[in-house]
């Protein structure tokens, strides 16, 4: 949709993420007046530790937009943000709870746009949490604010199908697609008064689950779909492990970059996490089903194909992954 007087609106942009990056760059693209970015304080990364800008601050920088990143929303915030005297807020994975004071500055409110289709999956990783839980479908929901968790009423909402061999990158690409083309449907019709904000229906709400690298261990007497799906949503970050004991007996950590899914049991009886043969690949048994190990990599070596990694340690066949 054209924009017409939205265009004039000030807007204030919060966000950090390369999901929240496409948000912006849909608005500029726009000629949206973008007044300020609020974006995440620069982070230490890597062996040395050297400070990385977020992808809303790489581009915030070459546009020339000036960019504000607040420890927390203290009082000196609140006043910084008053100032700009927005019209409106749009927050796109910006990974800090705004106060109700912020929220309540711009006249048309503030806007969220969130990677599911709420009242479900609310919270910090909902792209992750449907891969996860195995969903056929998710979406994206652009909301208006208010001072609870992802609760504000929904003022559009847009599918996405899940493919079965989606993993966190290919479901953010479709899911970063999807959410600009509602952005800039949603700011229009909000602003001329042609969308009537819909209230969730907070009883059928569910919640993400927290990522932390721990939750990448795999637990070898789950089910292997249950297993593929853990990979699909850690496939980015932090990945999936399991632990192996080596010729000489060290227990090593081994992560699992690449795997796909048998959903039959073979004939032959295995124990959970043994490591065997299934043709000319190299598989793990789980509860019901095997995990196919096409690429892995030992702490502290290079990713390298199973049969490769087989062949450099005999004994891994036959051996047990826990």
């Amino acid at each position: 949709m054209k924009q017409t007087k939205a265009i004039k609106l000030r807007i204030v942009f919060m966000g950090t993420s390369p999901f929240a990056e496409k948000m912006l760059s849909a608005m500029l693209e726009e000629k949206y007046n973008i007044l300020a970015v609020f974006t995440q304080p620069d982070k230490k990364s890597g062996r040395k530790g050297e400070l990385t800008q977020s992808p809303v601050k790489i581009l915030a920088t070459e546009r020339k937009i000036p960019i504000i990143q607040p420890e927390k929303f203290d009082n000196k915030t609140i006043s910084d943000l008053k100032e700009l005297r927005p019209d409106l807020i749009i927050v796109a994975a910006y990974g800090k709870i705004l106060p109700e004071k912020a929220l309540e500055i711009p006249g048309f409110g503030s806007i969220n746009v969130h990677a599911s289709l709420l009242p479900k999956l609310r919270g910090a990783s909902p792209i992750q949490n449907a891969l996860l839980s195995g969903e056929g479908e998710t979406g994206i929901t652009i909301m208006l604010m208010d001072k609870g968790m992802d609760m504000g009423d929904i003022l559009l909402q847009k599918k996405v199908s899940i493919a079965i061999n989606d993993t966190s990158d290919t479901l953010t690409e479709k899911l970063m697609e999807k959410g600009a083309e509602a952005l800039l449907e949603a700011i229009p019709l909000w602003i001329d008064k042609k969308i009537t904000p819909k209230k969730q229906a907070g009883e059928k709400a569910t919640l993400c689950q927290l990522i932390e690298r721990s939750d990448g261990k795999i637990i070898w007497d789950n089910e292997a779909q249950n297993i593929f799906n853990q990979y699909r949503a850690f496939y980015s970050w932090p990945g999936i492990f399991s632990f192996w004991d080596d010729e000489n007996g060290s227990t090593k950590r081994i992560k699992l970059n690449k795997i796909s899914l048998q959903k039959i049991n073979p004939q032959k009886t295995h124990r959970m996490g043994e490591v065997f043969q299934i043709g000319e690949e190299i598989g793990v048994q789980t509860s019901n089903g095997v995990i196919i190990l096409k690429e892995v990599q030992l702490e502290g070596k290079s990713s390298i194909s199973a049969k490769e990694f087989s062949n450099g340690y005999p004994n891994f066949i036959g051996s047990i992954l826990k």
